[in-house]
């Protein structure tokens, strides 16, 4: 495939991500004043189930998609992702989205961590800077011992935890499970968990209930889905020293949006703790482009 085409495909489908990202974000905002937290995520988990029956019927190999290999690594990785969702889209709900973004793009220095610990990789000089970086990042975003520190944030720093927790199991699925096996799953998976944590909050188990008659409703359920299928497509065209610089455009393009919607401007300490945490996402690509240079 000519290179022009692969960024061409990569710019299409990163370009899905951003707008869906973006699309949730807003979504959740529209939401939470009449649904819970897990009221919103279950929406989500609903819509995916739908897209991808339909999807289902049209896919020749249907079995391939409700094929599970490894299921305990499945049930991890959906517990971890299950939490890490339920603290993002709380903090959606209570601080600026400029921030949520910022602290959520530490995930990379929590894979590159557990990745050490869990699979067996090397730490390496380049990874260590990367995850040193993000941490750096983190307390610039936070400011601890300041009166402008908001505790909130901590609940995105422990959600991109999790997140890392959830990219690290996906990479020890990916190997013997297709994308629409571990779609699938995650939703499936996802949606009794989101229907007892409602019932332990106090909410009705029986999720259906509560959706309340609003157009956030099918964007979240679009959205929420395109996000993976974008982000994995965009993936499939392009290694990650493509994806991600585009990805990093999550950060200004939401704060436009958070100032646009709801005169959130962003803090200078959260720019430049974002650009600090983005220079640890560089570095770890470089870490990762090295060690592939290495073992071909």
């Amino acid at each position: 495939m000519p290179i022009e085409r692969k960024s061409l495909l990569v710019l299409f489908w990163m370009s899905g991500t951003l707008v869906s990202f973006v699309g949730v974000a807003l979504s959740v905002r529209g939401l939470h004043d009449e649904m819970t937290t897990f009221e919103i995520l279950a929406v989500r988990n609903i819509g995916g189930l739908v897209i991808l029956a339909g999807m289902m019927l049209l896919a020749p190999g249907p079995d391939q998609v409700v094929r599970m290999v490894r299921p305990e690594i499945y049930l991890l990785r959906n517990v971890a992702h299950f939490a890490g969702q339920a603290l993002w889209v709380w903090a959606v709900t209570v601080l600026p989205l400029a921030t949520v973004f910022a602290l959520e793009f530490t995930t990379p220095a929590w894979v590159a961590l557990f990745a050490v610990l869990f699979l067996n990789e090397r730490m390496t000089l380049l990874r260590g800077v990367a995850v040193v970086l993000g941490f750096l990042g983190v307390v610039i975003i936070l400011r601890p011992g300041l009166d402008s520190f908001r505790p909130e944030a901590l609940a995105v720093v422990l959600a991109a935890v999790f997140f890392g927790i959830q990219i690290t199991t996906t990479k020890l699925l990916t190997g013997s499970n297709s994308t629409w096996s571990i779609m699938f799953w995650m939703n499936l998976m996802q949606l009794p968990m989101n229907a007892a944590a409602n019932w332990a909050a106090g909410g009705s188990p029986l999720i259906v209930d509560n959706i309340v008659w609003s157009i956030w409703v099918p964007v979240l359920g679009i959205t929420g889905f395109l996000a993976h299928y974008c982000f994995t497509n965009a993936f499939r065209h392009g290694d990650a020293t493509l994806v991600v610089p585009i990805d990093f455009l999550r950060v200004p393009l939401i704060a436009l949006i958070g100032w646009l919607f709801y005169a959130e401007v962003p803090e200078l300490p959260v720019l430049i703790g974002a650009l600090v945490v983005i220079g640890g996402v560089i570095v770890n690509l470089a870490a990762e482009a090295r060690s592939k240079q290495t073992n071909s």
